[in-house]
């Protein structure tokens, strides 16, 4: 069923944009807590490496398997409703890690967050599509994907430190806290929003038509091949720096903040550079798969970090691979804009969420035995470099001309 249109405003577009952007790196900062307060929760709990990888594997797997009904959730449900019932739950997991009193409780808690977490990027997009126009997605898109940077330039810079003063439980009652005001701010701020153009605010989900295109798949897979990189870097790159150059907590932020700062710009490089392509006189299949193709040469430079003789030099390459990530990541959701109908883009874009969570899951549990037995940090980088090249020829393979969506 479809309602009566109007144009959404500048000032409202921008609005939602604001919350959009704010759930979104909220979303990160809740996630990352658990990384950069690794050495304090390891003695708290007495975790090794092996088990805190298996922590970020339930957390993944948990995340994957609930991604499976995310975005028949969101599609059935509705934006509005289900962004803010999702944030309300995962706020209130995130509060519940401090007061968990065992493993158990806390890996308990640690679930219940990465489901609730899980509607919040195919929620953005989904809004992304439904409520703006094309002009103003892909400027919004460009920096919607930006906010999981500045959550992760801001938590290592804030948290590390406020941890030590106040202690680790107050940090993840804080966290969640900020959740519980975006949910009243969004509530609010969504009551008279409408869809723009000839889109459907809730429609069924046509799975076995959905699973039959090839624009689903091209989705997927490269959120498969380059979600890992992503996960790698959240999860073990305070361990990295932790372990490699002897920094302690309350420092070890200072170069996560460098490597996401970088990774923020390149989010806002793919949203610019793509419309002025397309005034350049490119076709959506040149333009989206040449910026694909720089950023994927980029990130080859991010397996030289392990050869760095400083951590500064480090965070700088490292960052250069996750700005070229970023880039990538932006290019991938602008091209599900373009290339899967608005009515079930939530569940194309939360099946690619899936296949990101499981490739996380996979590379965390990597990571934690590559550690284990002695190989160090060495084949996650080298994954790291190739992944986007790998991810830009399964897409030119699935559909070697991207073609825009009827809505």
């Amino acid at each position: 069923m479809t309602t009566a249109r109007r144009p959404v405003s500048s000032a409202m577009a921008t609005g939602l944009i604001v919350l959009l952007f704010a759930g979104n790196a909220l979303n990160y900062v809740d996630r990352q807590v658990v990384a950069l307060l690794k050495p304090t929760l390891q003695q708290a709990f007495h975790w090794t490496d092996g088990d805190y990888a298996n922590l970020g594997a339930a957390f993944q797997l948990a995340a994957a398997s609930a991604l499976i009904f995310v975005g028949w959730f969101i599609d059935r449900l509705g934006v509005r409703i289900s962004y803010g019932l999702a944030v309300m739950v995962w706020s209130l997991a995130g509060m519940a890690h401090a007061v968990a009193s065992t493993v158990t409780q806390f890996v308990g808690a640690r679930v219940i967050l990465g489901i609730g977490e899980t509607v919040s990027t195919p929620a953005g997009v989904k809004a992304a599509t439904l409520y703006m126009s094309p002009t103003q997605r892909n400027h919004a898109l460009g920096v919607i994907n930006t906010a999981p940077n500045i959550g992760a330039i801001l938590t290592p810079l804030i948290i590390p430190p406020f941890a030590v003063a106040f202690g680790w439980k107050t940090a993840f009652f804080v966290t969640g806290g900020l959740g519980l005001v975006w949910v009243l701010a969004w509530v609010i701020s969504t009551r008279n929003l409408d869809p723009v153009g000839p889109a459907v605010r809730r429609a069924p989900v046509a799975w076995r038509h959905m699973l039959g295109e090839r624009s689903t798949w091209a989705v997927i897979g490269a959120k498969f091949f380059t979600d890992g990189v992503w996960w790698f870097v959240l999860f073990w790159m305070p361990d990295f720096f932790y372990r490699v150059y002897g920094m302690d907590q309350a420092h070890l932020g200072q170069p996560i903040a460098v490597v996401f700062a970088l990774a923020a710009t390149g989010a806002l490089t793919a949203g610019y550079l793509y419309p002025r392509l397309l005034r350049s006189g490119l076709d959506i299949n040149r333009a989206r798969k040449l910026l694909m193709l720089v950023f994927a040469l980029i990130v080859l430079a991010m397996p030289l970090a392990l050869l760095a003789p400083n951590p500064w030099i480090a965070a700088l390459l490292i960052g250069l691979g996750l700005f070229a990530h970023q880039g990538f990541s932006t290019s991938i959701f602008g091209m599900a804009t373009d290339i899967v109908p608005a009515g079930h883009i939530a569940s194309v874009i939360a099946l690619g969420a899936v296949a990101g969570n499981l490739a996380g899951l996979a590379v965390i549990e990597l990571a934690g035995y590559a550690l284990h037995t002695g190989l160090g940090y060495t084949p996650m980088f080298v994954y790291c470099g190739l992944a986007y090249l790998m991810a830009l020829a399964w897409i030119s393979l699935v559909m070697p001309r991207l073609v825009a969506a009827e809505a």
